[in-house]
Order: C-alpha cells, then structure tokens, then sequence
C-alpha cells in the first residue's frame, strides 16, 4: 500500500537508527523499535502524526525469542491503517519507559500490563494497581507462561488507596462495590464540594475471570465459545472479532452470503442494545412512558433473534469460517415487516420525547465529556460520537458486507446526555436499514468455507464495532491449531475513564443518569 510505505518512509526520516525491524500485512505496519526511544517514537506518533493509540498489550515471547514483547498499535482512522510498534523487553529488567505523560490514553494500558505481567512502567503518574486489588499476591503475575494456572495462592493483605481532595468543605462519598441491583460491582468514589462532584475515580475489576490466561493453550475452536461470553449484551460483536482475527491467520476468505448474514445479527445486536440503553435512560430521568415504549421495542427486536436463532444473545451464530447455518432463508420478507414495524414505533417515539420539555432540560448540558479530553483518553462508539470524534470501524476498517451498504456516521459535539441519546436513536434507525438492505441484497452462496490447520505463532487482529464502539481483538496462534495469545480490548475499557471525566462538574444526583447514557459493561472491562 502507498499510504504505508509513506508512514514508513516518514517514520525511518526521524527514527532511522532505532527502528530495528519492519513488516507489512494487508494495511498494517509493524516495526520493531530501540526500547529507549520508545516515548519519543510514540509522542511523534500520537501527537505529530495525529494516530490515537488504540490498544497496548504484552506478550511472554521467551519461547522463540528470549523476551518479552510489548505492543502499541494506533490507527490512522481516516484511511485505515494500524501502525504497530514492537519493543522487547529484557526478562532480568522487566522495565518499560512510561509513555503515560505524553500519550495518555496509555494510561491503563501501563498499569494492567503491570499486574498481569510484572513489566514495570517507570515514571508512570499513576501506577495503583489495576486488575488486582488487596488480595492478590504482589510477585505473582499470571500472563507469564510459567504461571501455573490451577494453582492457589495465600491471600494478600493489602490497602486500596484513592485519590484524595482536599480542602474546606470537600467530602467523599463511597458507593460500591455492590449496588441496589442487579448488576455487577463495581465501586465509585466521589470527592465533593457541596453539590458539585470534584473528582470521581472507579474501581473495577471485581469481577476479574482471568479469560487471557483461560485461553492460553486452548483449542481455537472452543476460545470461539469463550469469546462469546466475554460480555452479554456484546456476544455477536466479540465472537465475530474472535472469528476475523483466526480467519485473518487460516487465510481463508468467507462467503458474502455468511458475510451479509453477520452484518444483520451484528445490526440486531446493536439494535437491542440501544434499545435498552435509551429505555435504561429515561428510566433513570422518571420518564415512564418512553421507558416502556422503548422496552417493547426492544422486546420486538428479541422476537427477531428468536426468529432468526432461538438466542436473544446470538450465541453460537459465528463460527470460524461463517455461521452455523443459513439462518436467514426464506424469513426475508417477515423480518422486514417486523424491522419496518420497529421503525414506525421509534420514530413516532422519539417525536414525542423530543417534544418533552422538561426531559430535554434534564439531559442538554449535562455530563459533558469535552472533545480534548474524549480524543485523549481514545473514547469511542457513541460516547465518542458524541463529543465529536468522527470514525466508527464499519467505515474507516470496513469487514463483513459494509463497504457494500449504505449508511452515515451520526455527527455531534456537545459531548452532553443528550448528544449520546441521540447518536444511539440515529444508530437505531441505521441499524434497521443496514439489517433492510442486508436482507434484499443477500447474494446467494455458501454460508460456511471449512479452515484448514492454522500455523503456530501467527498474529492478527479483528476489530469490529460493537454497540459500545471500537472492538479489538489479537490473537497469536500456538501448536496444533491453539491459542498462544488472546488479547481482549473492548471498548468499555477505554469508556469508563472518560466516564469519571464526563461526572465532575455535575452533582451527584446527575450520576446515574450519565452513567446510564454511557452504559459500560463491567464484565467486558473485567477480563
């Protein structure tokens, strides 16, 4: 590709004596660079070339090369590329210079890589723990080969410590780690002045299943079931990630049949995941009626699943190489209907909500998440869209049929409530089109083109766009169609940051209500 052999000819200008290795696949660059120039390689990357750093992960190399190996991968999102840079890391050092100061979306990247590999980020602002909390022994890091995984470890003892304000009259205010409700932990500290929230930090992670370590080893084809259980309401999306990275490797080309297929239960996806968000939404303001309408819709959008698949979470639909079956054949003309019913409901819906004063004064103007802080800390889906950050993966890294069909990129920039309400309602109606044109268009074919023996220790990503946004996936293939590496960033873990961010301003009452508009996942956060 011209656009990669630019980047490399302007990265070798600035870099040339510390990039030691290079390689291109399809529309991704990887370099291997000199550890010690690893900031300002990065800094020029992410501030004078404009890429956002997008993920950043570790990998136990030792076994073919005596190191471990760390990843940064940014995107050039307006024509779709990956930049990779490789640094090794020295098994008797386990440092990495931070990149946090000048790269901040590294931020967490850092610290996680911390806990689950010991690789130490020196001269990170932060470096709390992530992952593991009080209990979990301080020299046990269970992403290196050796960690044996069926062993039990003594329980630490250890105090969580959180930022602190101070001042006249700032308080704090603990909520957490378990709720009133059904969902899962997750604990909030806010620091107050009266009213206003100053500061808000979350801790996550009590959930954590050790899904990376799990997979290490495992068959590729049972990962596939394990990648959809990485978060409920993002089965479809993670397994079709899962799916393009294996496929990607096995160099196998799938059918546009089972291509359009997926398109159409990844738009369901979507659909009933905003559907319950928007319902979720007017629930927290006490706006009854548009709560109710929105859970029918949404309980319309399930029969469509159940139609299709019997599976309202659209588990075992993907499978490596396709789907499991024709699932679409002769239902064409009644998921129409059914989708253009949903439609007619959701737009008489939004006209009377829009006309609803009172509701419109409770979510303009509030939890706004500023574009500088959104682009910095890579905020993406809906809550990025919202604060202006233009891109959505079907259109700058287009997969399945999407360079096929037609649709729009919802355009705001007030960064408020109201702005990701109404970027969720814009992707409703776009999703049920994309599902529309995917139905009429469907070209006749092979759901299903069988993989043959994937070769060890081959790398790929497949990035999808979930219902909350940007989905990445990185898998390295080991012996006899294994995994050796599964790297799982979905797009919850760069939201909540800039959910703590989006609070402060607003009163505490304010909360719920903007959490609801982002509606993070923490078991998609919690691998």
């Amino acid at each position: 590709m011209v656009i990669l052999a630019e980047l490399k000819n302007k990265l070798t200008e600035e870099f040339s004596e510390d990039i030691y290795k290079r390689a291109e696949k399809s529309n991704e660059l990887y370099l291997e660079v000199n550890p010690d120039k690893i900031v300002e390689i990065c800094t020029y990357i992410n501030i004078e070339q404009g890429y956002p750093l997008i993920s950043m992960f570790a990998n136990d190399e030792q076994s073919f090369c005596d190191k471990y190996a760390v990843y940064y991968v940014f995107a050039d999102r307006e024509r779709g590329v990956l930049l990779i840079i490789k640094t090794l890391v020295d098994p008797q050092e386990m440092k990495i210079r931070s990149i946090t100061e000048k790269v901040h979306a590294a931020a967490l990247y850092e610290r996680e890589i911390n806990d689950l590999f010991g690789i130490v980020p020196t001269g990170h602002p932060n470096p709390k723990r992530l992952v593991f909390h009080s209990n979990w022994p301080k020299e046990e890091f269970p992403l290196r080969k050796e960690f044996d995984l069926k062993q039990k470890l003594d329980f630490a003892q250890e105090e969580i410590n959180f930022q602190k304000v101070t001042g006249e009259g700032v308080y704090e205010i603990p909520v957490g780690p378990v709720h009133a409700g059904i969902i899962e932990p997750g604990h909030f500290r806010f620091s107050v002045a009266g009213e206003p929230v100053i500061n808000l930090e979350a801790q996550l992670y009590y959930v954590h299943k050790g899904i990376e370590k799990m997979c290490e080893g495992q068959s590729i084809e049972k990962c596939l079931y394990v990648s959809e259980r990485i978060s409920g309401d993002e089965t479809f999306a993670n397994s079709l990630a899962y799916c393009e990275a294996i496929e990607k490797i096995a160099e196998v080309q799938i059918s546009y049949r089972a291509k359009y297929t997926r398109v159409v239960f990844a738009e369901l996806e979507r659909l009933t995941s905003h559907l319950g968000d928007l319902g979720g939404l007017c629930l927290d303001a006490a706006y009854g009626f548009a709560t109710f309408q929105f859970r029918m819709m949404r309980g319309w959008a399930y029969g469509i699943a159940d139609e299709l698949c019997g599976m309202r979470f659209l588990r075992s639909v993907n499978k490596l190489g396709g789907v499991r079956k024709d699932f679409v054949e002769g239902k064409e003309a009644k998921l129409i209907a059914e989708l253009k019913k949903i439609k007619t409901e959701l737009d008489d819906t939004v006209k009377i909500i829009k006309a609803k004063s009172m509701f419109i004064d409770r979510v303009e103007n509030t939890g706004i998440l500023q574009n500088k802080i959104a682009s910095d800390l890579n905020a993406v889906g809906p809550a990025g869209r919202a604060s202006g950050l233009y891109f959505d993966v079907r259109k700058t890294f287009p997969y399945e049929a999407y360079d096929k069909l037609e649709f729009d990129i919802p355009k705001h920039y007030n960064g408020d409530i109201s702005c990701r309400m109404n970027t969720k309602i814009e992707e409703c109606f776009q999703a049920i089109e994309l599902m529309i044109q995917a139905l009429e268009t469907m070209p006749d074919g092979k759901i299903f083109v069988p993989l043959n023996c994937v070769k060890p220790y081959r790398f790929a990503f497949g990035l999808t766009e979930a219902p909350r946004g940007e989905n990445i996936h990185w898998v390295m293939t080991g012996k006899n169609n294994t995994i050796f590496r599964y790297k799982i960033r979905t797009p919850s873990f760069c939201n909540w940051p800039a959910l703590c961010h989006a609070v402060k301003g607003n009163i505490v009452p304010d909360f719920p209500l903007i959490n609801k508009s982002f509606n993070l996942s923490y078991a998609g956060n919690d691998l």
